[in-house]
Protein backbone atom coordinates (compact mmCIF):
# COMPACT_ATOMS: atom_id res chain seq x y z
CA UNK A 1 0.00 0.00 0.00
CA UNK A 2 1.37 3.41 -0.84
CA UNK A 3 0.47 6.87 0.40
CA UNK A 4 -0.84 8.04 -2.98
CA UNK A 5 -3.39 5.22 -3.08
CA UNK A 6 -4.67 6.00 0.42
CA UNK A 7 -4.91 9.68 -0.50
CA UNK A 8 -6.84 8.84 -3.68
CA UNK A 9 -9.28 6.55 -1.84
CA UNK A 10 -10.01 9.17 0.82
CA UNK A 11 -10.42 11.98 -1.74
CA UNK A 12 -12.86 9.89 -3.77
CA UNK A 13 -14.85 8.65 -0.77
CA UNK A 14 -15.05 11.68 1.50
CA UNK A 15 -15.82 15.37 1.12
CA UNK A 16 -12.36 16.70 2.00
CA UNK A 17 -10.77 20.09 1.43
CA UNK A 18 -7.29 18.60 1.78
CA UNK A 19 -5.73 15.27 2.75
CA UNK A 20 -2.11 14.38 3.45
CA UNK A 21 -0.79 10.86 4.00
CA UNK A 22 2.60 9.83 5.38
CA UNK A 23 4.03 6.47 6.27
CA UNK A 24 5.40 3.26 4.88
CA UNK A 25 4.89 -0.48 4.98
CA UNK A 26 1.55 -0.81 6.76
CA UNK A 27 1.76 2.13 9.21
CA UNK A 28 0.36 5.47 8.09
CA UNK A 29 -0.62 8.90 9.36
CA UNK A 30 -3.38 10.96 7.78
CA UNK A 31 -4.16 14.66 8.09
CA UNK A 32 -7.73 15.41 7.05
CA UNK A 33 -8.89 18.98 6.46
CA UNK A 34 -12.68 19.19 6.43
CA UNK A 35 -15.05 21.40 8.39
CA UNK A 36 -17.68 18.66 8.10
CA UNK A 37 -15.52 15.86 9.53
CA UNK A 38 -13.85 18.08 12.15
CA UNK A 39 -17.31 18.90 13.54
CA UNK A 40 -17.94 15.23 14.38
CA UNK A 41 -17.00 13.57 17.66
CA UNK A 42 -13.54 12.03 17.72
CA UNK A 43 -15.02 8.54 17.42
CA UNK A 44 -17.16 9.52 14.42
CA UNK A 45 -14.14 11.21 12.80
CA UNK A 46 -12.17 7.97 13.06
CA UNK A 47 -15.07 5.84 11.84
CA UNK A 48 -15.61 8.15 8.86
CA UNK A 49 -11.95 8.03 7.79
CA UNK A 50 -11.54 4.29 8.48
CA UNK A 51 -14.69 3.27 6.55
CA UNK A 52 -13.35 3.56 2.98
CA UNK A 53 -10.13 1.80 4.03
CA UNK A 54 -11.64 -1.20 5.84
CA UNK A 55 -10.79 -3.70 3.08
CA UNK A 56 -7.12 -2.70 3.38
CA UNK A 57 -7.18 -3.21 7.16
CA UNK A 58 -8.77 -6.62 6.63
CA UNK A 59 -6.10 -7.64 4.11
CA UNK A 60 -3.27 -6.34 6.32
CA UNK A 61 -2.13 -3.75 3.77
CA UNK A 62 -2.84 -1.16 6.47
CA UNK A 63 -2.04 -2.19 10.02
CA UNK A 64 -2.07 1.18 11.82
CA UNK A 65 -3.53 4.56 10.91
CA UNK A 66 -3.11 7.76 12.89
CA UNK A 67 -5.69 10.42 12.08
CA UNK A 68 -5.51 14.17 12.70
CA UNK A 69 -8.45 16.31 11.69
CA UNK A 70 -8.57 20.05 11.18
CA UNK A 71 -11.13 22.63 10.12
CA UNK A 72 -10.00 24.79 7.22
CA UNK A 73 -9.38 27.69 9.61
CA UNK A 74 -7.39 25.62 12.14
CA UNK A 75 -5.34 24.09 9.32
CA UNK A 76 -4.37 27.58 8.08
CA UNK A 77 -3.08 28.43 11.58
CA UNK A 78 -1.36 25.06 12.00
CA UNK A 79 0.52 25.50 8.73
CA UNK A 80 1.63 29.01 9.67
CA UNK A 81 3.08 27.81 12.98
CA UNK A 82 4.84 24.83 11.43
CA UNK A 83 6.57 26.38 8.43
Amino acid sequence: MDTEKIEQILKQSLNLDEVYVQGENSHFGVIVVSDEIAALSRLKQQQTVYAPLMDYFASGEIHALTIKTFTKEKWKRERLFNL
